[in-house]
């Protein structure tokens, strides 16, 4: 079969032939038809991703580990389990059969692909307890998952909406999207503080946090009152790390902030079923919409590369 091959840690894949899957006991064959590409995938290549051990120890291996597939009886499904070097980059994967879900209808699979880029952003509810009418803080809301937060968060009831990131031109596309004020990350560390203040209100109820690194640093010490009081809760949200893998906490930002620091994880469990139909349904109805770039299998190599997809999810699809 043709996929998508990695031959070394960070490598770009390449289009080549690779050995078709063999299909075990209690495994189905899929014929692939939509892989979204997303930052994880990126990391996992690049053998910097908690979860990218066993990837790098199968190499040379087909990247990506979920997707849109069809069954040979015509069932179109979401499917994950691949086990290296099998990735689902490829013309067609071998997977458990309990690991293949059929996908409602109404919605095509290269935006299927995508879902859960938006199921992500509803742990702004089922971990960060977002109730309607509370302020949301959106760290990082310029990228695919960012701008589907923002909506989401005003689909969920919020009271108001800020939403940070890097690059002008598209945080003054998120207004249309929903949020009611928008801070530039791009300044001085004071100045950051400085914004996060200003534009706090009443306090952050949720921050939905793409970032880490520097910006959420800073985000802590704006929390910090400046004199003795009973803060709100700041219900923080951890769910990507765009900016950098750690941050420097100090005591007081913990101890007089209100601040609780959640993983995106958090009741997940339970709530993915109700988060997962929610999303179903706002995408039906047209409330929702989740901007996608496709592109074939074979040109995996410049797509891998592309640059100029912020705000959109890179999608492959067959040839």
């Amino acid at each position: 079969m043709k996929a998508a091959v990695v031959d070394r840690a960070g490598a770009v894949p390449r289009f080549q032939d690779f050995p078709d899957p063999e299909v075990g006991e209690g495994q189905v064959l899929v014929t692939v038809e939509a892989v979204a590409v997303e930052n994880v995938d990126r990391a996992i290549v690049a053998g910097t991703h908690y979860t990218s051990a066993p990837f790098q120890a199968a190499l040379p291996a087909i990247p990506c580990f979920d997707g849109i597939g069809r069954l040979p009886d015509g069932t179109v499904v979401g499917f994950g389990g691949v086990t290296p070097p099998y990735g689902t980059l490829a013309q067609y994967a071998a997977v458990p059969a309990t690991h293949t879900a059929p996908i409602p209808e109404g919605i095509g699979t290269p935006m299927a692909a995508a879902l859960s880029s938006a199921i992500s952003a509803m742990s702004m509810r089922t971990a960060g307890g977002l109730s309607s009418g509370e302020t949301v803080l959106v760290q990082g809301a310029t990228g695919v998952a960012g701008r589907l937060a923002v909506q989401i968060a005003r689909l969920l009831g919020a009271g108001r909406i800020v939403a940070t990131g890097r690059d002008e031109e598209a945080l003054r596309q998120l207004s249309a999207l929903g949020a009611d004020a928008v801070i530039n990350t791009a300044v001085d560390d004071a100045e950051l503080v400085q914004a996060f203040r200003d534009h706090a209100g009443d306090g952050y109820d949720v921050v939905i946090d793409y970032l880490w690194g520097r910006p959420t640093e800073l985000l802590t010490r704006a929390l910090i009152p400046g004199s003795f009081a009973m803060p709100e809760r700041t219900r923080l949200v951890q769910i990507g790390e765009s900016a950098g893998p750690a941050i420097s906490l100090t005591g007081d930002a913990l101890r007089t902030s209100g601040l609780e620091i959640y993983g995106a994880a958090r009741n997940l469990a339970s709530g993915m079923a109700a988060a997962y139909q929610q999303v179903v349904d706002w995408l039906r109805s047209g409330e929702l919409a989740i901007d996608v770039t496709t592109m074939p299998l074979s040109e995996i190599e410049s797509a891998w590369t592309r640059t100029d997809l912020r705000g959109t999810r890179l999608v492959i699809v067959p040839d």
